[in-house]
């Protein structure tokens, strides 16, 4: 699982049942609460189910009843099955408004749900066993060494796509005042690094140049994005993307990992006063996302 979280789901009332009435929002309101980007694909046969299906999805949801519509060949049962036949592993929610369901649900990783021995609707009942094996998923993907190496390579991810947009404006406008000032800062940069070197040499201080990092940084190249972006007009998110990316992901590549008093794990930046817990990654999942689409939305505009 990466920040975006997919769900294939196969009903053949699909439209009627959920669409119209937007349950499948609900499900996107739940995971965007969780710090996830929803991506849910809705099919109502098995063509296009088999079309979509592969083993990039977090969980698939289908119904048992799927013949009651024509054109429809086999029951969910059958799809359970040929989905596990294709070494497909994801957590399936296998669902009835009626029970009669066979030996399917024994299969690894299968949650069968009755929602007619539910007092909810069929929808909500179906909604409510949806979000709970969705948290379960979750939790089982949110250990927080996990989420370390999901949020580093996140902002890493992030942090190539800030030189691309750099290297792409510059090769088409070759724009002398952004050249400028990334030469400029560069400069400054080392400038800086050079006093403080002789300074930290004639007392002795190596222990504050060890694991400095060179050339242009991830904060130059923010910067000089941030002076593309006020030129054009556009509006400046650079700030609160060092804030929430670079300097957050400088901060947790730097944390440790610690145990509190109930024996639960978190990372702990002491220097910075900080502790990665589970909330504290909620939100950054949610950053990562609001810059995806700040930089997306970026691109467009420079390349309009």
């Amino acid at each position: 699982m990466k920040l975006t979280y997919k769900i294939l789901w196969l009903d053949d009332k699909i439209e009627e049942l959920f669409i119209e009435d937007e349950y499948h929002k609900e499900l996107e309101r739940h995971l965007s609460d969780q710090g996830f980007k929803p991506e849910i694909v809705t099919v109502s046969t098995e063509d296009e189910f088999f079309k979509y299906l592969d083993s990039s999805f977090d969980l698939i949801m289908t119904d048992y009843h799927l013949k009651e519509k024509e054109g429809q060949t086999r029951d969910g049962d059958m799809i359970v099955q040929a989905i596990r036949d294709k070494s497909i592993f994801t957590e399936i929610l296998f669902y009835s408004a009626r029970g009669e369901v066979r030996d399917t649900y024994k299969l690894d990783r299968i949650t069968f749900v009755e929602t007619n021995r539910m007092t909810a609707s069929h929808q909500e009942a179906l909604m409510q066993s949806a979000i709970k094996l969705i948290d379960l998923t979750i939790k089982k993907f949110q250990h927080i060494v996990v989420m370390r190496g999901m949020i580093m390579h996140e902002t890493s991810t992030l942090d190539e796509i800030t030189l691309d947009i750099l290297d792409t404006y510059l090769r088409k406008t070759r724009d002398s005042e952004i050249i400028e000032l990334i030469f400029n800062s560069i400069i400054s940069f080392y400038s800086e690094k050079h006093e403080k070197a002789e300074k930290y040499k004639s007392n002795s201080r190596l222990d504050k140049v060890i694991g400095d990092p060179l050339m242009l940084s991830a904060s130059q190249r923010a910067s000089a994005l941030g002076a593309i972006i006020d030129k054009n007009g556009f509006e400046n998110f650079i700030s609160e993307f060092k804030a929430e990316i670079i300097n957050i992901r400088n901060q947790f590549a730097h944390a440790v990992l610690d145990t509190d008093e109930n024996g639960r794990e978190f990372f702990r930046n002491k220097a910075e006063g900080i502790t990665f817990n589970d909330a504290l990654c909620k939100k950054i999942r949610s950053d990562i996302n609001k810059h995806k689409i700040n930089l997306d939305e970026l691109i467009k505009k420079l390349k309009d």
